[in-house]
């Protein structure tokens, strides 16, 4: 007779986006494209807001990749550890 199989109950590992510098770039492109149209819909002016969305999209986007590099270098360097 054959040992009776054990079923595993635990979370299977995390996988994450494949493209998350793509992703996050379209999602803040999206907002932008948000502020621009609600511009627009209210009567504001379209050179600010188009000013507007571009700062935003700058800002917002740089601020995410870098937030985006730190946590791999950090994730790195913890594999790194755990391999010496």
């Amino acid at each position: 007779m054959s040992a009776p199989r054990r079923l595993r109950w635990g979370a299977p590992d995390p996988v994450g986006p494949r493209h998350v510098y793509r992703d996050t770039l379209l999602v803040y492109a999206g907002l932008a494209l948000v502020v621009v149209i609600v511009a627009l819909v209210t009567g504001g002016g379209l050179v600010r807001a188009i000013v507007v969305a571009g700062g935003f999209f700058i800002l917002a986007s740089s601020w995410s990749i870098y937030r985006l590099r730190r946590r791999e270098r950090a994730a790195e360097r913890a594999r790194e550890r755990a391999l010496s």
